[in-house]
């Protein structure tokens, strides 16, 4: 999932993945910063079910819309 700030100054993105790894852990990998690349940040948290990492991206789903974030289909240069 990708958000979009459309700040006139300082547009800004917000990533967010809900995965599995061969350990039998789900994580949800965050990364945010400018849309130019600059001052990105990478979060990853790991827990234990499907169930607690879709209610951690739900919540967290929530703080970024009310922070202004959008949900787009635009592609993020990496």
């Amino acid at each position: 999932i990708v958000f979009v700030h459309h700040h006139k100054t300082r547009p800004s993105f917000y990533r967010m993945d809900v995965g599995y790894n061969l350990f039998g852990e789900y994580s949800v990998v965050r990364e945010w910063g400018n849309n130019n690349g600059h001052r990105c940040v990478h979060r990853i948290s790991w827990f234990s079910n499907l169930r607690e990492a879709v209610v951690e991206a739900d919540k967290l789903l929530k703080e970024v819309r009310a922070k202004g974030y959008d949900l787009t289909l635009q592609q993020i240069a990496a």
